[in-house]
């Protein structure tokens, strides 16, 4: 073998030999956490006070009523065509048949999701959630 070869695999030797040394040492953390007796985390029966709390105002905002509504898509219409429609008008919308509708929550989208059938009703199931960072993105 080459001088090179050699101390490449001496690095990858040292690499692997660190490694193993750092699993051993998360092991050994692991056991000995387990190992500590109860006592000593007496004193953190305070701080699930500040939790429960949390859960109260938590619940507090679960019982808010939000509208939440569904949109197959939109149009602009002027006024005199809008008269003009009765039983059987079509209006053309924005969207392409099988896209998927938008879902909103106060006005706000939040999801997309495929119309569905469930026991004879309408239902819509999700097929993407907006994330809460997108839906600040789009305010600004």
């Amino acid at each position: 073998m080459s001088e090179e070869t050699q101390n490449l695999e001496a690095e990858a030797g040292d690499d692997w030999a660190d490694a193993m040394a750092e699993q051993a040492t998360v092991e050994a953390e692991a056991e000995q956490a387990q190992e500590t007796p109860a006592a000593e985390f007496d004193n953190l029966e305070d701080t699930s006070v500040g939790l429960a709390d949390n859960e109260a105002n938590m619940d507090v905002i679960l019982d808010i009523p939000v509208t939440i509504s569904m949109e197959i898509g939109r149009t602009q219409i002027s006024i005199r065509n809008l008269l003009q429609l009765n039983q059987g008008s079509v209006v053309e919308l924005d969207r392409l048949a099988g896209e998927p509708m938008d879902v909103l929550v106060n006005g706000t989208l939040v999801a997309h999701g495929e119309v569905v059938v469930v026991n004879e009703k309408f239902g819509i199931r999700l097929t993407d959630v907006i994330s809460p960072a997108e839906r600040v993105k789009k305010l600004k």
